[in-house]
């Protein structure tokens, strides 16, 4: 994923509220990585719910309901 949707800083400062004292940019990039490919499948997931029941938008349900799949 080359687009930027979550900042590395936001990643550091994950990192460091459970507990790292530092962190390498290699971590920081993996767990960018690591959270952005659940999220999308999280999406895709919570797209098709909506579709299912015959809606164009996402509801806060259909995210619940993906995340539990």
């Amino acid at each position: 994923m080359s687009e930027k949707f979550l900042p590395l800083a936001a990643m550091e400062k994950l990192l460091k509220q459970g507990g790292a004292e530092r962190v390498s940019d290699k971590a920081k990039m993996a767990l960018k990585n690591a959270i952005e490919e659940i999220a999308n499948g999280i999406a895709v997931k919570s797209i098709k719910l909506a579709v299912h029941a015959g809606r164009k938008t996402i509801k806060s349900e259909d995210i619940k309901l993906a995340v539990k799949e």
